[in-house]
Order: structure tokens, then sequence, then C-alpha cells
């Protein structure tokens, strides 16, 4: 089958949140979610919870090295209460937008059907505030929306959010070099694979587990009885984003000449978008199949970029 790069919609308030933040200088979210390392990897968080992004892996861990591989320095400030973080919010915004997050979408009331804590992350950049409320560009598809500051507020406590810290943020960023886009990618190969090998995070769940095994326990879960929260996730937001990431690691990977690697990324897309169907209809055993081919392409990456990229030094 030809190789057509995915254009259109989707969950992917990171990338987006960035691209607004750098501007007109910002590279394309192909590359952005590329240089956070997202698509190289599979966890089942505590595992339960699927996520086709790397053992261990959260936004906030992928966002250094990404911003460096783009030439960019941001700071980033923490509050211990939200009069703290309100006033910082606000002492901020006259020199620009701010990137605000984890925040807990679930408080996002201006979504419809949102209306309390479901545990999903998300960003937002925060373009004015005042005593009544927020004013936001949310990528999920709401620009310029408002928010009360009550629910804001709520949201950015990040309570139902399993990583990062409570009311943080970052503002002042700055470029600091001239990356080409090519180069973000090539830049961002050596963490890529760190996060394959499962050898990068520091602090990871209990009963965490990645790669083929998790894909492997995935399979066993939904053939055993997929449970409604469960299907939801996968449906809503994990296939989405996990097709979505691969498609673009694709696309990033032969624009570098990496044909091999570019090659089972694809494949993985392939295979994490076709689960939906499947698992929309209640079709489980199929979902369960796709996921097993799934299991062996992450040691297959591994082992391209590895020998491709680095001569075999993992």
């Amino acid at each position: 089958m030809k190789y057509i790069p995915y254009v259109g919609s989707g969950p992917y308030c990171y990338a987006n949140s960035f691209a607004m933040m750098l501007g007109a200088d910002a590279p394309l979210t192909a590359a952005i979610e590329f240089a956070t390392s997202s698509p190289f990897g599979m966890q089942l968080v505590g595992g339960t919870m699927p996520f086709f992004d790397p053992f261990g892996w959260t936004p906030e861990a992928g966002f250094d090295a990404a911003l460096d591989a783009m030439g960019w320095t941001s700071v980033v400030t923490k509050s211990n209460s939200k009069q703290d973080a309100l006033a910082q919010l606000k002492s901020a915004l006259p020199d620009g937008p701010v990137w605000v997050g984890p925040v807990e979408m679930g408080h996002f009331r201006h979504q419809p059907g949102m209306n309390g804590p479901i545990g999903a992350d998300h960003y937002v950049v925060v373009l004015a505030v005042d005593d009544e409320g927020v004013r936001m560009h949310d990528p999920h598809g709401f620009p310029f929306s408002t928010l009360p500051l009550d629910d804001f507020l709520t949201a950015w406590r990040a309570e139902t959010i399993d990583y990062g810290d409570p009311y943080t943020m970052r503002t002042h960023f700055r470029r600091v070099r001239v990356v080409r886009e090519d180069d973000v990618i090539r830049a961002s190969l050596p963490a890529a694979l760190r996060w394959l090998s499962m050898e990068h995070p520091q602090h990871v769940p209990e009963g965490t587990i990645g790669n083929e095994d998790a894909a492997q326990r995935l399979a066993s879960m939904i053939e055993g009885g997929c449970s409604d929260n469960l299907r939801g996730h996968l449906i809503h937001f994990a296939v989405r984003v996990g097709a979505r990431r691969l498609a673009d690691a694709a696309t990033c990977l032969a624009r570098i000449g990496e044909g091999d690697a570019a090659g089972i990324t694809s494949d993985q897309a392939l295979l994490i978008g076709s689960l939906q169907f499947p698992l929309v209809a209640g079709r489980d055993a199929e979902a369960a199949a796709i996921l097993r081919k799934l299991a062996p392409t992450y040691s297959r990456l591994l082992s391209t970029i590895d020998d491709s990229c680095f001569g075999g030094i993992a």
C-alpha cells in the first residue's frame, strides 16, 4: 500500500500548544511530536491503562528535550496554591500567551459533555485572565474559548492527573538557535532510541509494562472482557493519538532518509489505526489479533534505528 501522510484533526493538544507558543518559527506539528519521543513505544501504566507512547513517558518528561532539539528555551513556573498560581499567571500574561498544563480536561465545561474529572490530561494556551474567567486557545478544537475562573483553577490543580505538578505553566519561550526541521528530527533520534529501549525513565508507576509485553497483555485483557472504561479510553483517545503519532513519525523518518524505520512506524500506525473499528463494533477477538501483530514491531524498530543511525551501540 502506498504511504499517504495523514492530514486532519486529532487529540494533539501537546504539539499544537507547542506550535502556538513558538509562532511563525515553529516546526510542523509532526516534527514537534517526533521531538517529544512520544511515538516510540507502548506502555500499560500500572498494568491496566494503555497508551501508545514509550514506557515511563509523560508529556512533561518529553518537554525539555523537544524544546532543546528545536533550538528553544522556556521558563517553567509551579505554584503551591491557586492564589499564587493566579497571581503568577496574571503577572506573566502582559508579556504574551502562557502555556498551561497539565490540566484535568473533565473540568473544561466549554467542551460538550465535560462535567467533572475524567483523568484526562490536557494542555492549553492562555490568552487573558480576569476575575471572572480565562480566555484561551484550547487545541481540542476551541479557539478563543472562555471558562469561569473557578473551573479553570480546579482543572489546573490537576488532582486527577497521574503525573506532573499542580499549577504548572511555561513562559518566555525564546529561540536561541535556528534549527532546520530535518535537523530537529535527526537531533531527536538519540532520545527516541533511549525511550524505545525502555532504559530512559526513572519513575514509573508500579506494575507498568512496555512495548511487546504491553501489547500482548492488552490483547489478553480485551479478549477476557473489555470494560466500558477501557474501551472508551482506547476509542476516544489512545488509538487516535497513537496512530497519528506513528504516522507523523513515519513521515519524519522518511524525510531524513531512514526508510526502513519509516516503514516499520508506518506499519505500526496502520495496525493501531486498524483497532478503531473492531473496538467500536465490539469485535474484540479481531482487536486482540491486531495487537499481537503489533507486539514484535517494537523490537524490530529498536534494532533498525540502532543499526542504521548509531551503528548498533544500544
